[in-house]
């Protein structure tokens, strides 16, 4: 979710009540009576135009309950900005030339040694990429996406096969890799590429986690990565769009060795329960994953608790002063993967990092959320807070994005309208008081129209992209539920989540799984929220 979403003015509250009044109006045989507007809506500031936030209304009421036995790790001294140069990256043959064995799934892996340099904010890396082509088709390239290179400082120094030199072009985010003539890769084949790369990591923007800021270095999308192929599509690496986010990811195997020239400096990253030495280097592997996100700070404090059936390592990362709300949102994440575990299937990774960012937002990787300092500054002790939503919005992606993918660009309801309902979720279930207010505070306060189906180049407003893809997905997947039954609907997910885990789900899919779980006709709910037939 990359969701710096605008105020409404307060003098124009009143419309917006008549609007949303009427919109549920509209919506009356979908939605259950309970979604109605409450009165005594209080704006945050009187010039509600004076900041970004997705959350207009004053967070109060409901308190978290206390979770025990949180304490905080050992604070960190920073170390003093050195001069030294990075060091030159020595590695043997082996290094790039022994990726982690294959793996009967036939997912792309990749084998990654990194060397980071903290304070000059440079970054070393060896990468080994072993790709099967399960495409049916004989491939005479690979086409990867390299989003350092769309912000700058991003050296790519070669591309090898077999210790041989391969034909490559980058431009913008796109790294073409072209085999020799009459040896392209026919269906089932295998081929493993390495290269060796360099980043002069950019300051980082409120926008986006990727970069360096006066405490933290993010490493996000930070390697090159195969792109899905699809038949009759080509390489699916869609543009850069106004609003929402366009890449699509495969599932794949990482195997991260990362080194840094400080010691005093922690590393959060995806989904790694526990990191294991691997000679100077930590060495963290992960499955079936999208991404594989690094946060760095010599910072960083951080208190851990287990959730779900397989004890995942719950770790919030914060910032001396935020305890109370380091706790707190450690509290929340324990709780949402709880409830989405019952819900929606099991947990996918064996870690969670929550990590504290200088951002406008909140934003998702496979094993890692980032969330804004915002959030935590603006936290009173309530469940009914920017923190806790839109820290499980973040946490529910590790279903709706990671464990099923999908087409961010041309389909985004599929992980955001989910991610937005899950909020619904986990105060429905966990804290049930507040889901009036949340349906109030998240949804309805911002009158949500349009398709749900919409694509990120569609929208002429990044309004309207939310109210249609994020706001809108929201109120019909209510009706789906309503309309199903709990049991039913629940059901469904888990069907879901089991078909398409660690692969791709498009809206016909969901769709087909849905009336396989089903007897109820569904057909005119599509009708009023989406453009398309499915």
């Amino acid at each position: 979710m990359k969701t710096p979403t605008r105020y409404t003015p307060a003098g124009r509250l009143a419309r917006h009540v008549l609007r949303i009044g009427f919109f549920l109006l509209l919506t009356a045989c979908s939605l259950p009576a309970a979604l109605g507007v409450s009165p005594g809506l209080v704006l945050v500031t009187p010039n509600p135009d004076a900041s970004l936030t997705p959350t207009p209304f004053q967070p109060a009421g409901e308190t978290l309950a206390p979770f025990e036995s949180l304490t905080p790790a050992p604070s960190f001294t920073p170390a003093p900005p050195t001069d030294t140069p990075l060091p030159t990256l020595e590695f043997t043959a082996t290094t790039l030339a022994s990726p982690t064995a294959p793996s009967a799934s036939g997912r792309t892996q990749y084998t990654l040694y990194a060397l980071l340099d903290y304070y000059t904010h440079e970054l070393a890396v060896d990468e080994s990429v072993r790709y099967t082509n399960q495409t049916g088709v004989a491939l005479g390239e690979l086409v990867m996406a390299v989003e350092p290179n769309l912000r700058g400082g991003f050296t790519l120094e070669n591309v090898m096969r077999d210790g041989s030199p391969l034909t490559y072009d980058l431009s913008w985010q796109r790294l073409t890799v072209y085999f020799p003539q009459g040896q392209a890769l026919e269906p089932g084949a295998q081929v493993t590429l390495s290269m060796r790369f360099r980043i002069s990591i950019p300051a980082k923007i409120k926008e986006h986690p990727y970069g360096y800021d006066v405490d933290q270095v993010n490493l996000t999308d930070w390697y090159p990565f195969v792109v899905p192929y699809v038949l009759g599509q080509g390489w699916v690496l869609h543009e850069p769009g106004a609003v929402g986010e366009h890449l699509v990811y495969d599932a794949a195997d990482f195997d991260v060795n990362i080194r840094t020239t400080d010691t005093s400096v922690v590393l959060a990253t995806s989904g790694v329960a526990d990191p294991q030495p691997n000679g100077e280097w930590t060495r963290y592997r992960l499955s079936g994953a999208r991404t594989f996100a690094v946060s760095a700070s010599d910072q960083f404090l951080m208190y851990d608790a287990t959730a779900g059936a397989a004890g995942a390592q719950i770790r919030a990362y914060y910032y001396p002063g935020y305890e109370t709300e380091g706790a707190a949102i450690l509290n929340a994440a324990v709780r949402a993967v709880g409830i989405f575990e019952e819900k929606f299937g099991a947990y996918p990774y064996g870690s969670l990092s929550v990590v504290q960012a200088d951002l406008n937002d909140g934003q998702e990787y496979d094993g890692l959320v980032f969330l804004a300092t915002k959030f935590y500054n603006e936290y009173d002790g309530s469940a009914r807070s920017n923190l806790v939503a839109i820290g499980v919005h973040e946490i529910a992606h590790q279903w709706w994005f990671g464990l099923v993918g999908s087409d961010q660009a041309m389909e985004p309801w599929l992980d955001e309208a989910m991610a937005v309902y899950s909020e619904a979720i986990f105060y429905k279930f966990i804290y049930p008081n507040s889901a009036d207010w949340w349906w109030n505070f998240r949804v309805n306060w911002f009158g949500p129209s349009g398709y749900v189906d919409t694509n990120i180049y569609e929208p002429p407003t990044f309004r309207a992209y939310v109210n249609a893809s994020y706001l809108n997905g929201a109120n019909f997947l209510e009706a789906l539920n309503y309309r199903m039954g709990d049991d039913v609907f629940f059901q469904f997910l888990h069907d879901y989540t089991s078909r398409y885990g660690r692969g791709h789900a498009t809206a016909y899919d969901f769709f087909a799984v849905a009336r396989q779980n089903t007897t109820e006709d569904i057909s005119d709910l599509i009708n009023v929220y989406f453009s398309g037939s499915y």
